[in-house]
């Protein structure tokens, strides 16, 4: 039976936490919005609707919602354009698992056009069986249906994944599939990981031993 690794992708495969915060700031700012780092570190892992009623308040309207979202979003694709920042030690990790043929998959809230972004910018693309992305799905994170959503496509049992990801909500999707739930404290306390539910907890993505992720 075959098996499966399902990377999240913001603070998994690539270090992204300063471009996000950089243009949440922004789209807050031209709306007179502060946005405090604590709170914006809450969203990560979450799909866009449901950061912008964390971030702007409740009562903000779809049309506006969907405005300030694709105005992040593409701030955000500038700041990293020219130079994708994968995570220290991934093509590693990737060539290791293709090389004892594990399936892999994205499984992330981002945008698609963020995700393509990055896999092909950086390079990556041809290593992944499926994406599987937060428009795909009816509920992000920290509901299952992108991890699901993932597996499916892998054409991998959900029992027979894991999930490597930076974010509690991420970690509480992971375990909510079935999935095993590998935290990576690159933009959340291991702590906090733990208490979401996260099997183990490694620092980084090159820390990570390929054992662990049922290869």
């Amino acid at each position: 039976m075959p098996t499966g690794v399902i990377f999240d992708m913001d603070g998994v495969l690539v270090m992204t936490e300063t471009a996000h915060w950089r243009s949440w700031q922004a789209a807050g700012a031209s709306r007179g919005v502060t946005i405090d780092h604590p709170t914006f570190l809450s969203c990560f892992g979450r799909v866009n609707p449901d950061c912008i009623r964390i971030l702007f308040g409740p009562d903000v309207s779809p049309a506006d919602s969907l405005q300030i979202a694709d105005e992040k979003e593409a701030a955000f694709r500038d700041l990293i354009r020219a130079d994708v920042p994968l995570a220290p030690g991934l093509l590693s990790l990737l060539d290791t698992l293709r090389a004892k043929f594990v399936r892999l998959g994205v499984g992330s809230s981002a945008p698609p056009a963020n995700i393509d972004l990055v896999l092909d910018a950086g390079r990556i693309r041809h290593y992944f069986d499926a994406v599987a992305d937060g428009s795909e799905v009816k509920r992000g994170k920290p509901a299952p249906d992108v991890f699901l959503l993932a597996a499916s496509k892998m054409g991998v049992q959900p029992a027979r994944c894991s999930v490597i990801e930076d974010a509690p909500a991420g970690i509480e999707a992971a375990v909510a599939a079935g999935m095993r739930a590998i935290g990576v404290a690159t933009t959340h306390a291991a702590h906090q990981l733990r208490a979401a539910g996260a099997h183990e907890v490694f620092d980084d993505v090159r820390s990570i031993p390929p054992g662990t992720l049922h290869a």
